[in-house]
């Protein structure tokens, strides 16, 4: 399933591409955007897990750095059965977490200082173990793509709104006018086509890598405490993140409550997850 949709992403991508190249720039415009959508699928599919790390700014640790995830990564792998992966820190304070990678060949998880300092080993375990089920789920790749391919769309739009603009702006034909109008209409629908990509992929992968990690840990309610605790911690200390790759961190940077806001969050309600896991909404009596 998870191949199906990496698939499905990258020929949306080559589609949108060569469309918008041929109303912009005709035949030629086609043919150069699908040149343009060949070379962002080959980076998309090779470079898009560097591309998350690297916009977090995350640094590769040694197991001397880091010895408390080390271990626990490894003990968790061999339950698993996958290989072990690279492991990040991003230097933040703010306490979220996401794995990324093409495979389980080629995956790495990336915790930030803030998680580190506020969960107990055993929190800090359920953690990770949500990252590797993401792992063993094979849907890492299909996340790391969809962050892509949503900040290349806004990007896409951004180019055809100013190129429109400026098109229109020649005191010119029918054409520019339109031009322009189109132009204006795909910035405005770009991100609303980036949003429904990272909710696509999203939602319900987030609730099966919470099975997963309570699955391989056997401790339902230490994955629940640390929930808790980092959506709690988060609305005080946000994640500065981009809204193209909010869907990869284990708590939406951004959270809402139960509002209207929330049927269009990159995530779950965390009491929705929390009572999936454990049976009630909270661990603490109620969600801090």
């Amino acid at each position: 399933m998870n191949t199906f949709k990496t698939a499905f992403l990258l020929t949306a991508l080559t589609l949108l591409l060569i469309l918008a190249g041929e109303y912009f720039g005709g035949t030629d415009g086609a043919l150069i955007a699908f040149v343009l959508a060949a070379a962002m699928n080959f980076f998309s599919y090779f470079y898009s897990d560097k591309i998350a790390l690297a916009m977090y700014g995350a640094k590769p640790v040694t197991r001397e750095e880091l010895p408390r995830a080390y271990d626990v990564v490894e003990r968790l792998t061999r339950r698993a059965g996958i290989p072990m992966p690279k492991i990040y820190v991003i230097p933040t304070e703010s306490p979220n977490a996401f794995a990324t990678g093409r495979n389980p060949q080629h995956a790495s998880v990336a915790v930030t200082h803030g998680i580190l300092a506020l969960l107990n080993d055993e929190e800090l375990e359920g953690v990770l173990a949500h990252e590797l089920g993401h792992v063993r789920n094979r849907d890492i790749l299909t996340s790391s793509i969809a962050a892509t391919l949503a900040g290349a769309i806004t990007i896409l739009a951004r180019m055809a709104f100013w190129f429109g603009a400026i098109g229109g702006m020649g005191g010119g034909d029918r054409r520019d006018r339109e031009g322009g109008l189109g132009a204006l209409v795909m910035l405005l629908l770009a991100p609303l086509a980036a949003m429904l990509i990272q909710l696509w992929v999203s939602r319900t992968r987030e609730y099966e890598a919470d099975a997963s990690g309570a699955h391989l840990t056997g401790n339902p309610y230490a994955l629940a405490s640390a929930l808790e605790k980092i959506s709690a911690v988060s609305r005080r200390v946000p994640l500065m993140a981009s809204p193209s790759s909010a869907h990869l961190f284990i708590v939406a940077p951004l959270l809402s409550g139960e509002t209207l806001a929330s049927l269009f969050s990159t995530h779950p309600p965390i009491q929705k997850r929390i009572e999936r896991l454990i049976g009630r909404p909270s661990v603490y009596g109620s969600l801090r």
